[in-house]
């Protein structure tokens, strides 16, 4: 197989922005988009980067995401808000509700926005980190289409449900926790199915509970309830799957019966007969102003504190160090920004035919 292609990160911005206009997305818009995917790219979640561009184009093409986000206000408070998305680009949807949440917090020390009938945002961290950006502690919850069986159970009835947790610190980068409740999720997935490889045992158990490895059977499955991710910790309670499944029921509830929106098997993003249909997700974000509670220079100080002590801590044997989340997220940007995005072969083929159809330049 060809080696992957290092595409240069404004190269790349460029192209995903010229797709998202050339299908109706507003400029402005537009830029937001290719923001958000980049930003999982550059931290090395290529699940979550260009590689999901074309899940965006079906959607529009099929008339169950509209390019144009229309935000409608349902209900607002000085430090709360309700939003309705309209089945607009999750991304923007996402944006904007966090820029809401943080200027009800700079006025009032917090602010928390809910989103519904939205659809799918990229990943959770970029709005944590917009928080993290303003001096602020940032959380974002998503729910999504169900994939995840609850503990004990064989049905994909929750979504991977992230949690995304951001702070400033003292250090060059920020504290960003971001990951699913599940122990992977379909982006994963889609990227082994891309490359011909495995999904390791233990991510994915059929209807009868047994493992399944197979990740071309597992993504034609899922929508049929064939498969199902298992939650944070594995099957059963022996470690902790409970703990998983209880944090994705916890997004749920933020984002669903918080905001009045669908739930579990109503956020699938097809109907019984396997047509396209709106996925209609909600969202959760948070924004805390430190300041309101102490100097945010302390704050940074302690959380820069806390960070060292733990990467200084005893080792493993054979182990090489100790991370804080987050961090190797910044080492993998600075080393992105420099060589460029990595793009396997399959998906630059998908991306250049891409370009062939909108009459946009391809990549290199």
């Amino acid at each position: 197989m060809t080696e992957e292609v290092r595409v240069p990160v404004e190269e790349l911005r460029r192209f995903v922005e010229g797709v998202f206009e050339r299908l109706g997305v507003p400029n402005a818009d537009a830029r937001i988009c290719a923001d958000v995917l980049l930003a999982a790219d550059l931290r090395g979640i290529s699940s979550h980067g260009v590689s999901r561009l074309i899940l965006y184009v079906n959607r529009i093409r099929n008339g169950t995401l509209s390019p144009v986000t229309n935000l409608a206000v349902v209900r607002e408070g000085p430090t709360t808000a309700v939003l309705d998305a309209q089945n607009g680009m999750g991304m923007v949807a996402g944006y904007r509700a966090m820029e809401l949440a943080i200027r009800k917090a700079r006025a009032f020390g917090l602010g928390a926005v809910v989103v519904r009938n939205s659809s799918h945002y990229g990943i959770a961290g970029y709005y944590a980190l917009m928080a993290a950006k303003e001096g602020m502690i940032g959380m974002s919850f998503t729910n999504a289409r169900p994939s995840v069986a609850p503990t004990f159970g064989v049905e994909p009835m929750l979504g991977t449900n992230p949690i995304a947790f951001a702070c400033p610190t003292d250090e060059p980068f920020p504290f960003c926790f971001d990951a699913a409740t599940s122990v992977s999720q379909r982006g994963k997935i889609e990227v082994l199915a891309r490359l011909g490889k495995p999904a390791p045992v233990g991510w994915v158990i059929d209807k009868n509970g047994e493992p399944a490895t197979d990740p071309r059977t597992i993504l034609a499955g899922l929508p049929k309830d064939e498969y199902a991710f298992l939650p944070l910790g594995g099957a059963g309670e022996e470690l902790g799957g409970h703990k998983g499944y209880g944090l994705a029921t916890m997004v749920e509830l933020l984002c669903s019966a918080l905001s009045g929106g669908p739930f579990l098997k109503d956020l699938a993003d097809q109907d019984e007969q396997g047509r396209p249909k709106p996925s209609r997700l909600g969202h959760f974000f948070l924004a805390l102003d430190i300041q309101r509670f102490l100097p945010l220079a302390e704050f940074k100080r302690l959380a820069g504190e806390i960070l060292r002590a733990l990467r200084a801590s005893a080792k493993a044997p054979g182990a090489e160090r100790i991370y804080t989340a987050g961090e190797k997220a910044w080492l993998r940007e600075q080393e992105i920004r420099k060589l460029g995005v990595p793009i396997d072969p399959p998906l630059l083929r998908t991306l250049n035919g891409l370009a062939a159809e909108l009459g946009l330049p391809p990549l290199a």
